[in-house]
């Protein structure tokens, strides 16, 4: 039997991987120039691989759709991911938070190791080709043309990965290829991308830890709270906390929406009176601006007195215990003004795709052609920072190339 898989990402080298071990001849069709392109980005160039989870935590952190992907997580759990790559030589730590990542710290080291098992066993690798349509006889692919020619097939599985990040592949043509076979692709949102945002206080890669922050809308409702790690950009803020953020909020219009970052959760009100009330008397004659070194990185000091207006040449010993409270104030409440999220070309995954609805959830087969299957982030299926997304490809990679190449 012979399977074409499309799109040389983590879901379709698993997939091919997966249907030459149980007995298919795989073809595995990449638009690049080399396999796992965006694989090499990941994780900040190191890769985080998978989370070392339960299938049951996993499913936790699974933003759309989390129940189709009940069967697939099961199948090939996130410690079956771990046992795969270790079978094959590639050491593997793990860090905090279950995040799973390659020893060597190297991302091209997770692709190369797919790279030789798909070499091992035979696989037929066809780079810079595309794959232009699918072609069909009596309800059944048959074939796909292609940039390099036809392509003869007994079965497809679309591996194309989402609409983000273009330069290394994903660039919708996927989706394409399922529309015109008549599948429904929902509309596509960016998600793990940074908020852009009205403000610009010039505080671009300043890094704000331990910090709690809210994404409050019009209303004045908190749609979102997190603590943990930021970071400012050049045009607004993105970091752990952010990009966590925006997979919950990517399908609203946000402009105006409040990011409101607590600087000190640790501390009460009162608590964190007491403690500048503590600063200032050790700094008695010092000025205002030079009076919270020990309180706040130095870049951020002079936003905060532009914030709080009190006069920074005034002594602390002058300062009063209303303009103190409009200091806690800002400390507890340091806003920004939300404009929009960033783009698809930015975002670490796509929200979206090609509906769970017209997919076996069992088998990644299509439910209007029985011999296409789907796999990665080309489905409608996304997660959360923390080798989530990773772990989904590999899923759903190993399900379609164990069902495509066993199933008659």
């Amino acid at each position: 039997m012979k399977i074409c898989v499309v799109g040389g990402g983590a879901a379709g080298m698993m997939a091919a991987v997966t249907a030459a071990r149980n007995g298919a001849e795989a073809v595995l069709i990449e638009s690049n120039e080399k396999l796992g392109k965006k694989i090499y980005i990941t994780g900040k160039g190191r890769c985080n691989m998978t989370n070392f989870c339960s299938p049951q935590t996993f499913l936790t952190n699974v933003v759309t759709n989390q129940k189709f992907l009940y069967g697939a997580i099961n199948l090939f759990p996130p410690e079956k991911t771990v046992e795969f790559f270790n079978s094959l030589g590639l050491a593997t730590k793990t860090e905090r938070g279950d995040r799973v990542f390659p020893l060597s710290d190297k991302a091209s080291d997770v692709t190369k190791t797919l790279e030789k098992e798909l070499t091992r066993l035979g696989c037929d690798i066809k780079l810079n080709t595309k794959v232009k349509s699918i072609d069909i006889n009596n309800g059944k692919i048959v074939s796909l043309t292609t940039t390099s020619g036809i392509v003869l097939c007994d079965k497809v599985i679309l591996a194309c990965g989402g609409a983000s990040y273009a330069a290394t592949g994903s660039d919708g043509n996927g989706f394409s290829l399922a529309k015109s076979v008549g599948h429904t692709v929902t509309n596509l949102y960016p998600s793990l991308v940074d908020i852009k945002t009205k403000e610009d206080y010039s505080l671009a890669g300043l890094s704000l830890t331990n910090v709690n922050i809210s994404i409050v809308d019009y209303s004045g409702k908190t749609i979102f709270s997190q603590f943990g790690e930021a970071l400012f950009t050049h045009d607004g803020i993105s970091g752990p906390i952010i990009l966590t953020a925006s997979a919950y909020i990517n399908k609203q219009n946000i402009n105006g929406f409040t990011i409101a970052i607590d600087l000190k959760p640790a501390l009460t009100n009162e608590i964190l009176d007491a403690r500048i009330l503590r600063d200032f008397s050790i700094n008695s004659n010092k000025t205002f601006k030079n009076s919270l070194n020990g309180l706040l990185p130095e870049r951020l000091i002079s936003v905060i007195i532009e914030v709080t207006k009190i006069n920074p040449d005034k002594k602390v010993n002058q300062i009063t215990a209303e303009e103190r409270a409009i200091l806690v104030k800002t400390l507890k409440n340091f806003t920004l003004t939300a404009v929009k999220i960033g783009d698809l070309n930015t975002a670490v995954v796509t929200s979206g795709g090609v509906s769970v609805k017209e997919i076996n959830p069992k088998t990644m087969q299509s439910k209007l052609i029985e011999n296409l299957y789907f796999a990665g982030e080309m489905i409608d299926v996304d997660a959360l920072t923390g080798g989530f997304n990773l772990q989904i490809a590999f899923s759903t990679g190993y399900a379609a190339g164990l069902y495509a190449a066993t199933e008659k």
